[in-house]
């Protein structure tokens, strides 16, 4: 199940960098303008982490994590605030308002999505398991599972490793032996030929109607993620 993020958000063109990201790293996003809209969009469906812009139209950010923590049902609401407003006092304001991170604009999107990680294993470990993505496929580390373009993708192990490997490194060229050394160790005796095989049966896997092949064979070269896909 995707992790649900409420992005209350007033700047558009941040919003809806944030909720493309987001969304790239398998999160379920939903952006609210304003702050009574956020507060609706609470009420219909309570997220399971919220990024807060301070200054809000219509009901600040420090106006809506005050009634939120107010509420039995999300007083334990995870919260990340954003804000321009950079200095000591406003950071201790708004940690002590009930914010379980605070990040200062402008941040890179690395951090913010490891704060999000950090945050979401303090207080709803169950939520932050180790995924990647990579175009539409997506790899749940914990859980063991793989998805493309919303179907579940059955892999055996060494399938698994493969495409794992693949994953932390799109569009990179890896010879057999390369393949070889990463997914069955360097300790281990086995024919080069042998990458083709389970290169084979992951092509076969990801083969979900409706989508391309995604493991490029680089000729005299090797196999390649490709970052076109």
């Amino acid at each position: 199940m995707q992790p649900y993020i409420l992005v209350m958000e007033d700047e558009d063109a941040l919003a809806t960098l944030l909720q493309y990201n987001l969304e790239k790293e398998g999160y379920d996003v939903a952006v609210a303008a304003d702050g009574e809209e956020g507060m609706l969009q609470v009420d219909e469906r309570t997220p399971d982490l919220i990024l807060l812009d301070w200054m809000l139209p219509k009901l600040s950010g420090i106006e809506v994590c005050r009634r939120i923590r107010g509420r039995a049902e999300t007083r334990n609401l995870p919260i990340i605030m954003l804000t321009a407003r950079g200095e000591e006092t406003d950071r201790v304001r708004g940690l002590d308002t009930g914010a379980d991170d605070y990040m200062t604009k402008p941040f890179s999107m690395s951090e913010l999505t490891a704060r999000i990680r950090a945050v979401l294993r303090r207080i709803r470990p169950g939520l932050a398991d180790d995924r990647v993505n990579h175009a539409d496929i997506i790899m749940d580390r914990v859980a063991h599972r793989v998805s493309r373009a919303g179907k579940e993708v059955h892999l055996g192990p060494t399938e698994f490793r493969l495409l794992d490997h693949f994953l932390k490194h799109p569009g990179r060229v890896f010879s057999r032996e390369q393949l070889l050394d990463a997914v069955w160790g360097s300790d281990v005796y086995v024919e080069a030929r042998t990458v083709d095989v389970h290169v084979g049966r992951l092509r076969k896997a990801l083969n979900v109607e409706g989508t391309v092949n995604p493991i490029r064979t680089v000729r005299s070269a090797g196999y390649s993620l490709d970052l076109n896909n």
